[in-house]
């Protein structure tokens, strides 16, 4: 018999059904008394001064409720560096900058006044290349920023040990350049914000954000508003994959709207704007090194990075850090150098998408670990293990490795892809392996002062059991596994659960979802609520079995004397008998678990997460010589989850994600032209479909972390992150050329191949 009623089972998601069934109301589906549609006004300029606005023929347009720009509101800046306005003011930075917008009866009348708005412009020069951006005499983007050095808004720097000593004595060195491009997160749901104004001045704001406090701050701040006259709600999320974790300019100009027609206001983003208008993935460059010495023990790892980070900085500003990380610590690195400069370019701005500059600093790392190999006459599976990162390790920018099944992961991808007699053995069909692995946060990351949740957990006079969690679900599965946890530590039915997360005024407060932290987080303080739910139904059932409390035990809802299974009494039974009877109470729990981690310090130092996440990929190519194709054929994947709470849940997180990372691969690239998205469209933008996914093979290997809820870790982001790593690796080891960058799109393949043709 199992140690557990309901984790390590396979459930469905408790959602699915409904979404199924078309019975999900998202935002886009909330239609309320009076409500206005609302469009915005975009620059068609990449850089330019705004000279005038001049609204009045909006005005005038029968059915419109009112026309906003920086000149009629009240708005203050956001952003990292609090260098972004929601409706521009003077200046322009990037196409797509929002300008002015307005509030109509409908859409079709919407879009008439914004084409009634007449903007004049001073169209000043543009850069587009983050390394133009840092030339000398390069236009200034920010020149009221006189804390910047030219266009470089933020560095991350770290150093540890001694690199020149390390490649001194190294037996080989490799060297390298590498890319990453603009890319998207796609979601199925496109942004949307709904605000409505109450005769009270009270603000309800509908909207897809993940970090529902941290939004209602920056509501407030931004338009001073009373934060707590805001309620934030957060409907079903129809996807986001990092997309919708910042505060947008929708978010500010739906509130202002509203405010300023006296009605609630709808932003709704066509699938095309959600391209021109919304977060991106931004393009990263790498200039790296590595050392070895003659038995393949890493020396040293040293890299220059730019981030070309767009306009402003939002999130993904922040993704240095994580780029850092796995630089430094993918592998025992004992000497390591990072230099990393976020650069201001005329273009789309980066967010916190899917894997947080992992990916891209996975591609560069794990490129040069099987070129050292290669170097050295290694097989690269050895060379891995070799240098595998284990329990109990301290990586060098202070990541307390708990639990660790990184070598179990190479293992795993290795025999299952039958690497040791096929790879290099397959050539002759253009056909090559490739693997990589990866290191990620699976516990939060300590950015803010707190990365708690809290929770809160009832069982009403009927039995049922309502748990109340700060946390969001994305359509990610949480409020699944959160059930899951509730009912194994409670010891009733997981049908018996209910999750609730609707908004501000209910739910307890959360830092957001990011960082593959909500099962490990939101699951840990939903299991400690749980627990001390339990003690209190223990100790009335004790007093009606008249036996102590310490004495009983509780599975599947039934409570039962220990030794004794004939004394027993159902847990619904016991709840109605603590609440209504005489001077009765409620059965009820709260908790607020905040991760045993710290904040790094200046010199980027410090145990940020309270677990971290491993795995490993390998992936068989076929390239098409003559015309540049590259197909995947297979990807077998191994990943450390601590323990699968929801098997069927974490392998649909980790093939998600691996889809995710074929097409970051393969197709997915946002080209610019004069600052203008050339793709707005999924089809053009080139995401995969069904046809365009091979098998996907998925181990888990559980490794039972110490502090996670039943040993989890989280995975969220895991599938995607050493996807384009090992196809990169495979596409060297099937024709002899490195891919210098992703995705490895047929035009690019073929220049490669030019350069330097495969080997005969």
């Amino acid at each position: 018999m199992s140690a557990f009623s309901v984790i390590g089972k396979p459930v469905r998601k408790l959602d699915g059904k409904d979404k199924v069934l078309g019975r999900t109301r998202f935002v886009s589906d909330i239609t309320l008394p009076g409500m206005a549609t609302g469009r915005i006004l975009r620059s068609p300029h990449a850089h330019a001064r705004i000279v005038s606005i001049d609204t009045a023929a909006a005005e005038r347009l029968p059915g419109v409720f009112a026309v906003i720009h920086a000149g009629n509101v009240t708005q203050q800046p956001f952003g990292y560096g609090s260098d972004n306005l929601p409706l521009k003011k003077d200046k322009v930075r990037c196409a797509g900058d929002e300008v002015a917008a307005v509030a109509a009866a409908d859409g079709e009348v919407a879009e008439r006044a914004l084409d009634l708005i007449q903007v004049e412009y001073e169209v000043l020069e543009p850069v587009f290349d983050p390394f133009l951006a840092l030339a000398a005499g390069a236009p200034r983007i920010h020149e009221e920023r006189t804390d910047l050095d030219g266009n470089v808004s933020m560095r991350w720097d770290f150093e540890t040990g001694d690199v020149e000593a390390a490649a001194r004595q190294a037996a080989v060195i490799v060297e390298g350049e590498y890319s990453s491009p603009l890319s998207a997160p796609a979601s199925i749901e496109t942004h949307v914000c709904l605000a409505e104004f109450s005769s009270e001045g009270h603000l309800d704001v509908w909207t897809g954000v993940h970090m529902a406090f941290m939004y209602r701050k920056a509501l407030a701040d931004s338009l001073d508003l009373d934060w707590r006259e805001i309620t934030v709600h957060q409907p079903p999320i129809g996807g986001s994959f990092g997309g919708k974790i910042d505060i947008d300019p929708i978010d500010f100009i739906t509130v202002l709207l509203a405010r300023a027609a006296r009605r609630p206001v709808k932003i709704h983003f066509s699938r095309e704007e959600e391209f021109a208008g919304s977060r991106v993935r931004q393009p990263m460059h790498f200039k790296m090194r590595t050392g070895a010495d003659a038995d393949g023990n890493i020396l040293f790892r040293e890299a220059e990075v730019v981030s070309d980070n767009g306009a402003y900085n939002a999130w993904g500003s922040h993704a240095l850090l994580v780029v850092m990380q796995t630089i430094s610590s993918l592998y025992r690195v004992p000497n390591s150098r990072v230099s990393s400069r976020v650069v201001y370019t005329n273009k789309a701005y980066g967010g916190s998408v899917r894997g947080f500059g992992n990916p891209e600093a996975t591609f560069a790392v794990e490129q040069q670990t099987e070129q050292l190999a290669d170097a050295l006459g290694m097989d690269p599976m050895d060379i891995r293990l070799k240098n595998a990162n284990q329990s109990g390790d301290v990586t060098p920018q202070g990541m307390r490795i708990t639990s660790c099944g990184l070598s179990d992961c190479i293992r795993a991808v290795r025999r299952q892809s039958g690497w040791d007699v096929r790879r290099g053995r397959i050539r002759d069909q253009h056909r090559g392996l490739g693997a990589a692995a990866y290191i990620h946060v699976g516990g939060g990351a300590r950015i803010y002062p707190s990365d708690g949740c809290g929770s809160i957990l009832k069982i009403d006079e009927a039995g049922r059991v309502t748990l109340i969690t700060g946390a969001s679900e994305l359509g990610q599965g949480s409020e699944t596994v959160l059930a899951m946890i509730a009912a194994e530590e409670l010891g009733v039915p997981l049908a018996a659960i209910k999750v609730v997360n609707d908004d501000t005024e209910v739910k307890p407060w959360d830092v957001g979802a990011h960082a593959s932290r909500t099962t490990f987080v939101a699951g840990n303080s939903a299991k400690v609520a749980a627990r001390e739910l339990r003690e209190k139904l223990l100790e009335t059932a004790g007093e009606f079995l008249e036996v102590d409390a310490t004495d009983l035990e509780i599975r599947d809802g039934l409570i039962t004397v220990k030794g004794s299974p004939g004394r027993s009494a159902d847990y619904a039974k016991i709840a109605r008998r603590r609440m209504l009877r005489q001077g009765g109470s409620m059965l009820i729990a709260s908790s607020f678990y905040d991760p045993p981690t710290e904040p790094q310090d200046k010199r980027y130092v410090g145990n940020i997460s309270a677990a971290y996440g491993f795995g490993a990929h390998v992936a068989e190519v076929e390239v098409d010589v003559e015309t540049g194709l590259v197909t995947v054929v297979d990807l077998w994947t191994a990943h450390d989850v601590g323990r699968a709470l929801n098997p069927m849940g974490v392998e649909g997180q980790i093939q998600g994600g691996a889809v995710m990372g074929l097409g970051l691969a393969l197709t997915e690239e946002l080209g610019i032209g004069d600052g203008h998205i050339l793709q707005p469209s999924p089809r053009e933008y080139g995401m995969l479909t069904a046809l365009g996914v091979p098998p996907i093979h998925i181990t888990l290997v559980e490794t039972i972390d110490p502090e996670g809820p039943f040993g989890a870790k989280g995975v969220g982001e895991a599938g995607l992150i050493p996807v384009a790593a090992a196809v990169a690796n495979a596409f060297a080891d099937a024709t002899g050329v490195r891919a210098r960058s992703y995705p490895l799109a047929p035009w690019k393949v073929l220049e490669w191949l030019r350069q330097q043709p495969p080997p005969s």
